[in-house]
């Protein structure tokens, strides 16, 4: 079998890269304008797309990392959990569960989510107000963080598209291995930690993991309950000195290192549970094989 050039993608690469550099670089040095190469370039960092400007955003973006980083973990728990439980009802067909659950995720796919954080910024505090009104409680309506509305909001949303992976990923688990292992004596509840939650997760790791990529990056939406994260603080840089678009590419380069680390990470935890399941099962073929031999 002939092995492949993995040097081929990395040719094409800096030969893409070159071409667009050439494409930046040619017309000032073909056509001759009022400034040349060099004074045209310095010109446009200090006039146009201010060099200062850019890099004093980083300064004021990184310190919201964490504030990002504990909604989008927050919600991809919660919504984890969720959609685990919505999963679950689906499977088993459970009456009037089944159909409300059908309903909350027609409803939640079929709305975008900057409605939904504005239904829950504005439907909560009503719902407060109602409750003191009729029960003659105290709830303070102004109490309550922009955070919970923003976790709220992004959880359900996340529960709402991971239950359908999460479905997917239980049912396609070998039928055989859960008969064997309640062969050995487990409960439901024991086959589906021990056999069935561990099967799924490898076929899951993935459209979750790209589903918790779309999360991180859907937080940018949480200024809209008033939490003050990364976008809402770019938003603050960019009104205040009038420089968005050296604002905003300084945030889209934090986004996109934050996305190529949380891939990273992905991807290492995706091979630790394809190996650790290759582990297991050759362990398994090994201990059957020996039964057998015994036997015979």
């Amino acid at each position: 079998m002939k092995k492949k050039n993995s040097k081929v993608p990395y040719t094409v690469g800096f030969g893409v890269l070159i071409v667009i550099i050439l494409a930046i670089v040619l017309p000032f040095l073909l056509i001759h304008g009022k400034y040349n190469f060099g004074q045209f370039w310095n010109l446009f960092f200090d006039k146009i797309f201010k060099l200062s400007a850019f890099l004093s955003a980083f300064s004021y973006i990184v310190p919201k990392i964490p504030e990002t980083l504990i909604v989008t973990g927050i919600s991809a728990a919660f919504g984890l959990l969720f959609g685990l439980l919505l999963a679950l009802i689906k499977i088993n067909k459970i009456p009037v569960l089944n159909p409300l659950r059908a309903l909350f995720v027609s409803f939640v796919r079929g709305t975008p989510i900057y409605v939904q954080l504005i239904l829950t910024y504005t439907g909560i505090p009503l719902i407060l107000q109602a409750i003191n009104l009729n029960y003659g409680t105290t709830y303070n309506v102004n109490s309550i963080s922009p955070l919970f509305f923003a976790a709220l909001a992004f959880s359900l949303n996340e529960a709402a598209y991971s239950s359908e992976t999460i479905r997917a990923a239980i049912e396609s688990v070998d039928v055989g291995q859960i008969e064997a292992a309640k062969s050995l004596g487990m409960t439901n509840f024991q086959v589906f930690l021990r056999v069935t939650v561990k099967e799924a997760a490898v076929v899951a790791t993935a459209p979750l993991g790209n589903a918790l990529i779309g999360l991180l990056k859907g937080t940018s939406l949480a200024f809209a309950v008033s939490f003050v994260e990364m976008t809402a603080e770019a938003q603050i840089i960019g009104g205040s000195n009038f420089r968005m678009l050296e604002t905003y590419v300084a945030l889209a380069l934090i986004y996109w290192a934050m996305c190529i680390v949380l891939e990273f990470l992905i991807r290492r935890f995706e091979k630790s549970l394809r190996i650790e399941m290759l582990n297991k099962n050759f362990l398994s073929s090994e201990i059957g094989s020996q039964e057998i031999a015994r036997e015979i």
